[in-house]
């Protein structure tokens, strides 16, 4: 863990999973809207995930964890910042 969130690289090399630190489960409709508000374009909300467009392609779970789909580890590392210290924030 680092900065309140473990970041690892998947398998495929070409994207970013980010586990909030002592995050459970999040309100999808709250948070999605935080990142909506980031200049992020939803694509797809149902109760098992939301999915952005912006610029990097997102996937945000209940239980809090982001997958960033990029192969650009700064880039990747900026929007973990943002999902720990202002996305998940209530």
């Amino acid at each position: 863990m680092s900065d309140g969130y473990a970041m690892e690289l998947c398998g495929n090399k070409a994207a970013w999973q980010i586990a909030p630190e002592g995050v459970k489960s999040i309100d999808l409709e709250a948070v999605g809207a935080k990142i909506q508000a980031s200049g992020y374009t939803v694509d797809l909300q149902n109760r098992l995930c939301w999915t952005f467009s912006g610029p990097c392609d997102l996937t945000l779970y209940p239980s809090g964890k982001l997958l960033v789909k990029t192969e650009d580890k700064i880039l990747a590392s900026e929007v973990a910042s943002l999902h720990v210290l202002e996305w998940t924030r209530n």
